[in-house]
């Protein structure tokens, strides 16, 4: 692949970017050991080469360390790069894995102010909520995020695993440009209520996860016993167990779709994602997360990739067949809230 990906509105008056951004949390956590930073910089440097310029990171990454790892390259790049990160996840240091949420204004403000520190910048292109604290009325939380907006601090807002009530209440507080949630052919809960919103709206999407944490790749089958641990994967029931065995068996039609095609199922995984913006009427920008400058080639190329009506037919039942929740806890999810 040589021509760049195209760009996207993301959201109406939201940032222009290229219509596959980069997940770069994998880099530094979650899923085992990191990245070294020669390796992590040189990914983001291809990435940056083939129009991808929305690259997604978050405070409770690494405890922060995720910021400071792709902060040179930010820095090095800043007009031409969107930059999101986001707030909101508490973590107790003694259990990488536990977490709490917290969405008040003094919480948030001190939040910008260690991101911008870490990252180096002056100013955040997109502003996310992580996750949805219930104690906290929304409209009080987007209220303290306007601020920032008004500041000069952050350019847009952005919201993480809300429902669409949650999402017009916000929105009817300051414009939100985008919402972020889990989707992708295993997980596909939120077409029931934010997509739709999202959609009124006119706000944009991006996926996270949409290939399904690396399972849809075919990369590992079952967590528990082909990955480290200290692999976050471990913890999702749908990767462990008798439900990674059965959700293995879910993957034959990408397979063969991907074999006819002469594409990797993660290529077709991707471009399943990629053409819900035709279907569901709202910019989507999937940010597939990978450590290889190969793999962001490979993620990349999924663009080009046009899925028949035949295909989208064989796909269409695989999510409803999955077995598991996509967390141990769904509480933290859109989905848990509905």
């Amino acid at each position: 692949m040589t021509e760049k990906i195209a760009s996207v509105e993301l959201g109406a008056g939201g940032p222009r970017v290229g219509v596959q951004g980069l997940g770069c949390m994998g880099m530094s956590w979650a899923y085992g050991p990191g990245a070294d930073a020669g390796q992590a910089r040189a990914t983001l440097e291809h990435a940056l080469d083939l129009g991808v310029t929305l690259y997604d990171t978050a405070d409770v990454y690494g405890g922060g360390e995720n910021e400071k790892l792709i902060a040179p390259f930010i820095q090095a790049h800043r007009d031409e790069v969107v930059l999101a990160t986001k707030f909101a996840i508490v973590r107790d240091p003694s259990d990488p894995y536990s977490r709490g949420v917290r969405n008040d204004r003094a919480y948030i403000r001190q939040s910008i102010e260690g991101s911008l520190t870490r990252l180096g910048v002056d100013t955040i292109d997109l502003y996310y909520m992580h996750r949805r604290d219930v104690n906290v009325p929304i409209e009080e939380t987007v209220g303290a995020m306007a601020e920032l907006v008004t500041e000069g601090k952050v350019k847009h807002l952005g919201l993480s695993e809300v429902t669409g009530e949650e999402l017009r209440a916000a929105h009817g507080v300051h414009r939100i440009a985008a919402v972020q949630s889990e989707w992708s052919l295993f997980s596909r809960d939120v077409e029931r209520s934010v997509v739709p919103a999202a959609a009124e709206l006119g706000v944009g999407f991006v996926p996270y996860s949409p290939l399904g944490r690396g399972f849809l790749t075919g990369s590992f089958v079952s967590a528990d016993k082909e990955l480290t641990e200290d692999d976050f994967r471990r913890t999702q029931p749908r990767f462990t167990g008798d439900n990674a065995a059965a959700n293995a068996g879910l993957l034959a039609p990408v397979r063969e779709i991907a074999e006819a095609r002469g594409a990797t199922p993660g290529q077709v995984a991707l471009a399943w994602v990629q053409q819900r913006a035709e279907v569901h009427g709202l910019a989507v920008v999937p940010i597939p997360g990978t450590r290889r400058a190969e793999r962001v080639t490979e993620n990349a190329s999924a663009v080009g990739l046009r899925l028949s009506s035949d295909e989208l037919s064989r796909l269409e039942p695989i999510a409803g067949r999955v077995a598991g929740d996509r967390y141990a806890d769904m509480a933290f999810t859109s989905a848990g809230r509905e």
